[in-house]
């Protein structure tokens, strides 16, 4: 498992009973995670002190209790990287740290080509990752089919000091982006999707990611260039294993391109007890 570990300004303090108990900055938050399945004791006093809690409802969805007033939003750091933080309707807080590890990988490839690197973020949610590839030199092509998502990642590219940089910011369905791409005999020297695990389509239809991530996979190998970097592919969904995930991979990027193919969990140091927290999974093809 690769760990998150050089953050400053994030942290897991402890885990309990499908809940985690965290730190963004100054703020303390509790909020569920349905990988925490043991019940240890919550001897932290933070445990209930927390600025903020998110009930998860047996309905679905949840709603959070705060036990003082809080910023609307705030800012953090990782490393020379900035992000706005700020909680949503629906337990997230904007970022998930656990890609750090991620953002370090995609820094040291593009620095190590000593070319240009043209990038390709699909469901690129706030731009963890294309502020992480444009800080290290690359142009990005960032795409979200949320509106909101590309104007919290314009916040953080701006926070970030790097609104000069040569990014796309694209409000768009993903897949059909990438089909437009493929007509227009556009390419990219490296992609990064990050997928969620349920979706709707355009008539409201419900599809599930297991369903069609080969399709997805296989199409947007089609975008890369003659002289690829990498391909990488995030998941949090429990029924894609790292090894699936490294499968798929192969038999798709791995089929046209020479390189080398790996697959880990992901995960962040939890303080108290000093294990660590999965926290999803990444398959990378590599040019080697």
């Amino acid at each position: 498992m690769r760990t998150a570990k050089d953050w400053k300004d994030y942290k897991i303090i402890d885990t309990s009973n499908g809940e985690k108990l965290e730190k963004w900055g100054n703020t303390v938050f509790i909020r569920p995670d349905p990988q925490i399945i043991w019940d240890t004791e919550r001897q932290n006093p933070l445990w209930r002190k927390a600025d903020g809690h998110y009930h998860r409802s047996k309905k679905g969805g949840g709603e959070w209790e705060f036990h003082k007033k809080i910023k609307e939003s705030w800012t953090i750091s990782y490393k020379d990287l900035k992000f706005v933080i700020r909680p949503t309707g629906f337990k997230h807080t904007g970022l998930f740290p656990e890609q750090a590890v991620n953002w370090d990988y995609f820094d040291k490839k593009i620095k190590e080509a000593n070319r240009p690197i043209k990038v390709l973020n699909l469901f690129a949610y706030t731009g963890g990752a294309t502020l992480a590839c444009a800080k290290a030199g690359a142009s990005v092509c960032h795409v979200d089919a949320s509106k909101g998502m590309v104007a919290w990642a314009r916040e953080n590219a701006a926070a970030s000091n790097l609104t000069d940089k040569p990014i796309r910011w694209i409000v768009d369905d993903c897949e059909k982006f990438v089909m437009r791409e493929i007509r227009r005999g556009n390419k990219y020297d490296a992609i990064i999707m990050d997928p969620p695990s349920y979706g709707r389509g355009p008539s409201g239809e419900v599809w599930q990611l297991e369903e069609h991530i080969y399709g997805l996979v296989d199409l947007c190998s089609r975008v890369l260039s003659d002289n690829p970097l990498f391909f990488a592919l995030n998941s949090y969904t429990t029924g894609l294993s790292p090894s699936v995930m490294e499968y798929l991979i192969g038999v798709t990027v791995g089929k046209k391109y020479k390189g080398k193919v790996t697959s880990d969990e992901i995960g962040l140091p939890v303080e108290e007890s000093g294990y660590v927290l999965p926290c999803g999974s990444t398959a990378l093809w590599e040019n080697e």
